[in-house]
């Protein structure tokens, strides 16, 4: 009886031990595992210049996506933020934004949104002002202006904007965190735009050549937003340009928010036509 009795404790720990055991498998399994997602951010670590370097790629691969941006200017003790939103088509790098100008600070001033068609080499903007007529377009040579159009149209160019992570030297890998709901991984680093430059597709490489020449240097910070796929789903960057009228330093920061990749992106260009070629006025 007694043996009988120690029989039956032995069997009950041994149980006891075998579900412990499978408890801790499965524990493993979905939290100790070398693989998964502790093993992607392992790798984000050790390669995230290599990671951001292949972003736009990544990007171009997604083909297209709504965005929103904003863009914070700050001067002379003051700061104004413009915000745009409209969608992109990464493959033909076209987009159609959007663009909210600040009031004035009164707030007295109303401004109608500005469209902006964005393209390799030109920006099409309506609701222009400046003397221009309401119907018409203005068409802007973007690598003739000394920023790229990183910073003159008020919205970044997405395209451009993950092409300048061409030119990260460095970057850390800071953690995973959200954005709009969407698991991410973060990164912060510091991009060359001369690097950017020569490494840039052909449709951007004469606005980033530009970047490269007319800003006050040509270090870029940043902090990316990568989900697991690798897309970019927010992007800032900190620009610093030379003001000629003022004579000072201005500092830009541009925020890119991608969403809803494969949304539709169809951007049509104005007729010769419907493209203003008078004089602009000045502001």
């Amino acid at each position: 009886m007694v043996a009988q009795e120690e029989g039956q404790r032995r069997s009950g720990r041994l149980v006891v031990l075998a579900v412990a055991a499978g408890l801790l498998a499965c524990t493993c399994a979905t939290g100790c595992s070398g693989g998964g997602a502790a093993a992607e951010d392992a790798r984000a670590r050790s390669d995230s210049v290599e990671v951001l370097h292949h972003a736009a790629a990544t990007l171009a691969h997604a083909g297209s996506a709504k965005a929103r941006t904003s863009m914070e200017m700050a001067t002379g003790g003051t700061r104004v933020t413009i915000r745009g939103q409209g969608v992109y088509d990464f493959r033909k790098q076209t987009g159609q934004f959007k663009v909210l100008l600040p009031e004035d600070p009164a707030g007295t001033d109303e401004h109608r949104p500005i469209t902006e068609l964005l393209t390799p080499g030109a920006l099409f903007m309506k609701n222009r002002g400046a003397g221009v007529p309401d119907d018409k377009w203005v068409r802007v040579d973007t690598a003739g202006l000394s920023d790229g159009n990183l910073v003159t149209g008020g919205a970044t160019d997405p395209y451009a904007a993950a092409e300048l992570l061409r030119g990260a030297r460095t970057a850390t890998y800071v953690g995973r965190t959200e954005v709009a709901g969407t698991p991410v991984r973060h990164y912060r680093g510091t991009a060359d735009l001369d690097i950017a430059a020569s490494s840039a597709s052909k449709g951007q490489r004469s606005a980033l050549r530009a970047a490269a020449k007319g800003f006050a240097t040509a270090e870029v910070p940043f902090d990316a937003y990568l989900d697991d796929q690798g897309r970019l789903r927010k992007v800032r960057h900190r620009f610093s340009f030379v003001n000629g009228l003022r004579k000072g330093t201005v500092a830009v920061a541009s925020t890119t928010l991608l969403y809803d990749f494969g949304a539709p992106a169809d951007v049509r260009l104005p007729a010769r036509g419907d493209i203003y070629a008078g004089k602009i006025a000045e502001q």
